[in-house]
């Protein structure tokens, strides 16, 4: 069961300063818990106690830092069902997606526990001329230091982890900005690291209005801002960031290539999980499905059926797979963008019904250009359809996109699934499946309007760490 009532976390305590965050049953519309949230000079406290925490958080060996993250571990397992009754909740995500995330946020803290013990460096030859005879170079990665963290409402536990996994991991103090729509299972994640021996100061996680978030991005005491979320709200945060680096996982509006060699069951069921699952909302969803004209018209009939057979409910029920969206407005933002495109000439296959926050899994066809829907990142469940006779013409519309998430294509042909690897302008392409697979470990991000930098345990750590270069000379008097 859910508490009625949550803190913050200021420099690892709780603090049950106010109840002015309520946050709903997204399902219900009903309030299911409040939240004490943080001002400006809450925000500025986390801040100074992160950057007194710097030294002994680096100073931390490699095997205490793991076993940190080994508790998270062992205690996000015992507390699965607490965690994806959370999810089910304050997201209003299907049971059975938000048992798979609290999955994934395990896995995610695991891998960190694994990495944080091979964080190395090399040596480094230095004799590449005369100049530089008797000269050897050695490297090691040092924490960068305190981390500013903002994490979205879609993956309110694992893309928190994606960033605070890591941070432990190497030796990083951080103040983490939760969605004010989802900080339950992140004030949990507070929870658990509050059991630990993290340096005073390790961690702060401050639900925030956006008028008192200005320092997780402006402050030069921060020496990294990790955000997820939307382009618009990404690229701003960027221009006021200063001299920290800025690690930005933003929209997309995900493109799938169904090949005439393909298995059009095999293709159909997973482009209806990529396309639907957690309703839509998500960066890598499936968006835009480009099939061959030779099998068009049987992946469309079958794509139509089984995305009618998608039940739509309450997310609670085990058998739901289409739930809320995060709000009425997104709802109807989406519903508009559906109901323009068959104003312009395109054809609703199936779905294209809202009530309230619920909109029906939805397939387009027809689809014109300059649409919403095509251009833009729907994060909702529509998606639209076209069919295509020349594969390099294909290639070339999807990288007409001004995202690059991610991408899928199903294909038998190696050459065809190289060329697009080489071709498309996107962060990974997904062979004989749909671009919304990811696993925790892998190197995750995007190009163009969808991001800069990759996320993915070991590399989320090089961002947070620097290269530090030791040079030694030695002479014929020192052998």
């Amino acid at each position: 069961m859910l508490a009625k009532s949550y803190p913050y976390y200021l420099a690892n305590k709780a603090v049950y300063a106010n109840e002015d965050l309520k946050v709903l049953d997204k399902y219900s519309g009903e309030v299911a818990a409040v939240v004490a949230m943080a001002d400006s000079s809450v925000i500025d406290s986390a801040i100074a106690a992160s950057v007194k925490a710097a030294v002994p958080m680096a100073k931390m060996a490699a095997y205490e830092r793991q076993e940190v993250l080994d508790h998270c571990v062992k205690r996000f397992r015992e507390r699965f069902d607490e965690l994806a009754e959370a999810l089910c909740v304050e997201a209003g995500k299907p049971i059975k997606d938000a048992q798979g995330e609290v999955t994934r946020l395990i896995d995610t803290f695991r891998i960190a526990a694994e990495e944080s013990t091979r964080i190395g460096g090399e040596v480094i030859p230095m004799d590449i001329s005369p100049r530089a005879k008797g000269y050897t170079g050695m490297s090691k990665r040092v924490p960068i230091g305190p981390c500013s963290f903002i994490s979205p409402f879609n993956f309110p536990l694992n893309l928190a982890a994606h960033k605070v996994a890591p941070a432990i991991a190497a030796g990083c103090p951080f103040v983490l900005k939760p969605a004010s729509l989802t900080p339950i299972g992140a004030i949990i994640i507070g929870e658990i690291l509050a059991e630990t021996n993290l340096p005073e100061g390790a961690f702060s996680i401050l639900p925030c209005r956006r008028d008192g978030a200005a320092l997780f991005t402006e402050d030069d005491r921060l020496k990294l801002l990790s955000f997820t979320g939307s382009p618009d709200v990404g690229w701003a945060l960027k221009a006021k960031a200063g001299k920290k680096p800025v690690i930005l996982e933003l929209g997309g509006n995900a493109a799938c290539v169904v090949d005439h060699d393909s298995d059009i069951d095999d293709a159909v069921s997973r482009i209806v999980f990529g396309a639907f699952y957690q309703s839509g909302q998500s960066c890598i969803g499936v968006q835009r499905i480009y099939i061959h004209e030779s099998i068009y018209s049987q992946f469309k009939k079958k794509m139509v059926a089984a995305t009618k057979a998608l039940k739509m409910g309450n997310p609670k029920d085990p058998e739901t797979f289409i739930g809320p969206m995060i709000s009425v407005n997104e709802a109807t933002r989406l519903d508009n963008w559906v109901q323009e495109a068959v104003a312009g000439g395109a054809d609703l296959l199936c779905g294209g019904q809202r009530d309230g926050a619920m909109l029906q899994a939805t397939l387009l066809e027809g689809v014109g250009i300059n649409q919403n829907i095509r251009d833009e990142e729907a994060f909702g469940p529509v998606a639209i359809l076209d069919s295509f006779r020349d594969f390099n013409a294909v290639l070339k519309d999807i990288n007409s996109s001004k995202f690059g998430l991610q991408a899928g294509i199903f294909t038998r042909d190696l050459y065809k699934a190289q060329k697009a690897w080489d071709t498309l302008e996107v962060g990974g392409v997904v062979i004989g499946d749909v671009p919304s697979w990811r696993v925790d470990h892998m190197p995750y991000g995007g190009v163009k309007d969808s991001g800069l930098g990759r996320e993915g345990i070991k590399y989320a750590i090089e961002d947070m760490t620097e290269l530090r270069l030791m040079v030694i000379r030695t002479t014929d008097k020192d052998v």
